[in-house]
């Protein structure tokens, strides 16, 4: 599964912007009738953040059926569908660019309807970061020692970041309510 991997977090890199657009027009163009909308998410999407170094676009469907006609779409641009996700995440289908044991991984690709829980979420969490210089911070310092902690147990790493990122929703969602 895609959490075996190591965990490696590298300082921020002004070009995982252009890769991200880059790969969101080779998306774009093999699926596009089935997208409502396309997002840059995760750490690479949050200039001065360090980073796993795997752009994660997130992937807005007008219906999660369409999905089944996007996988192959996305295979033959070197995707893999990596079905398991699907167990614990049944609401989202995720890939994976290149392979696992091809190559080293360059992107993540989350595909929900969009506004639901997860695409929420996301871009709940991504703004927040992007527009508190504080929390972005403290956000880095929990990945650093996570990752030095945990560096063959990505589980553990991502789960011991839940706790601050829900947190964080939390406050982003209440300065929405203002």
């Amino acid at each position: 599964m895609y959490l075996e991997e190591p965990v490696v977090v590298c300082e921020y890199n002004p070009e995982w912007i252009n890769l991200f657009e880059k790969e969101k027009n080779i998306v774009l163009n093999a699926i596009g009738k089935y997208i409502e909308a396309i997002e840059h998410i995760g750490s690479t999407a949050i200039e001065n953040l360090a980073a796993k170094p795997i752009i994660d676009i997130l992937v807005g469907l007008k219906s999660l059926d369409d999905a089944k006609d996007c996988i192959p779409k996305l295979e033959e641009l070197n995707y893999e569908y990596v079905q398991e996700v699907e167990i614990t995440l049944p609401n989202r289908r995720f890939f994976r660019k290149p392979p696992k044991g091809t190559a080293k991984r360059k992107y993540h690709v989350h595909m929900v309807e969009v506004n639901n829980d997860f695409w929420i979420r996301q871009l709940l969490f991504r703004d927040y970061l992007r527009s508190n210089p504080k929390t972005l911070q403290e956000y880095e310092t929990i990945k650093k020692l996570l990752a030095k902690k945990y560096p063959n147990n990505r589980v553990a790493y991502t789960m011991g970041k839940e706790g601050f990122i829900l947190l964080v929703v939390e406050k982003a969602k209440q300065e929405i309510k203002k």
